[in-house]
């Protein structure tokens, strides 16, 4: 099973990162909302370890989703956390507590941004291939 470490820096409009492959390599760059303290909706997702697998979602169609039942994230609930998804997106604000690839960072009109969204996820999916993954999230 693939293994991939999702490093990240935290800043006030929103979280930053770069994922890795086991090999230390870089897959892309990610960006997600700023820690809320976990609040649904508005926060990054805790840093730790996360089964990453294949969702298929009705806004998002074929995507990733985030589960650790121990640190009250999963798919379906009941959970403090659900739908935690890994999806195309530019910004933050376009995020719900989900995590957006990007191929580079950049803006977004004035907004810190990653850009390229849609060919750093195609090459992500690409990479995964429909199998399911583990993701760790740590700070940079």
């Amino acid at each position: 099973m693939k293994r991939f470490v999702l490093k990240r820096r935290y800043f006030q409009d929103g979280t930053f990162g770069t994922l890795h492959r086991e090999d230390g390599s870089q897959v892309c760059v990610i960006a997600e909302r700023g820690w809320r303290n976990n609040l649904p909706g508005k926060s990054c997702v805790p840093e730790g370890s996360y089964q990453l697998l294949p969702h298929t979602s009705p806004k998002f169609g074929d995507c990733y989703a985030l589960e650790a039942g121990e640190l009250g994230v999963t798919r379906q609930g009941p959970s403090l956390r659900t739908h935690i998804l890994v999806h195309k997106a530019n910004t933050p604000s376009q995020l719900q507590g989900c995590l957006a690839p990007g191929v580079d960072f950049g803006f977004v009109g004035n907004e810190w941004a990653v850009v390229n969204s849609t060919a750093a996820f195609e090459a992500l999916m690409h990479e995964l291939d429909g199998q399911p993954a583990f993701l760790t999230i740590v700070k940079d």
